[in-house]
């Protein structure tokens, strides 16, 4: 099994390059994707949540209020360290499970938005960073997300630089290129990351 972690920051793009390694044939384990499970209706996570924040993050119908919470979260690094240290060991058990079910010869990717802020990269056998810039990002996050100026250079400022990103990475994806471009490049990542699976002896990362 190849584990690989792949982060981004927001707006780079970095689902859209995990899609197109799924489509290679790649296992993946989607961090966000995770964190909206842990925290659904009816879950210790979200009433550990509720119990942090209060009643007031919760929509009418009692499901996590997303938005609203982020809003409070992304303008406040310490509200931010208490959401993360609720969030983050759940993800992180349940992401393990996944992969304990994973073939043994699978490539294995893990889609994980804060894994350079979280030191997280000594897990994997290599990190993938899906890199664009931040005026690209911006512009995303306003015209396709719907975002503010002002929550989305919020949610930018809060996550970690382009730089510390790019310090991390065996492999750096340029998405600052149109979609038949990067399907490229992702299948070009995507034969680099077969080679290394079936290297024999230890990992490069190792």
């Amino acid at each position: 099994m190849l584990k690989v972690g792949l982060t981004g920051g927001i707006g780079a793009g970095k689902s859209e390059v995990s899609r197109l390694l799924v489509a290679c044939g790649a296992v993946l384990i989607d961090a966000d994707r995770i964190a909206r499970e842990v925290v659904a209706p009816g879950t210790p996570g979200l009433a550990s949540v509720v119990e942090a924040f209060g009643e007031e993050i919760l929509a009418a119908d009692g499901s996590l209020d997303r938005p609203r919470l982020g809003a409070i979260v992304f303008a406040d690094a310490d509200r931010l360290a208490t959401l993360n240290s609720i969030v983050h060991p759940l993800v992180g058990a349940r992401s393990r499970e996944l992969e304990e079910a994973a073939a043994e010869d699978a490539v294995v990717i893990h889609d994980v938005p804060l894994l350079t802020e979280n030191g997280l990269a000594p897990l994997y056998d290599l990190v993938i960073v899906v890199d664009t810039a931040p005026e690209t990002q911006l512009d995303r996050l306003v015209r396709l997300r719907g975002m503010t100026e002002e929550d989305a250079r919020a949610r930018m400022a809060a996550q970690a630089t382009r730089e510390q990103r790019r310090e991390i990475a065996d492999i750096v994806i340029d998405n600052d290129v149109p979609l038949e471009d990067l399907e490229r490049r992702v299948k070009g990542v995507w034969a680099e990351l077969v080679r290394r699976s079936q290297a024999p002896g230890p990992s490069p990362a190792e």
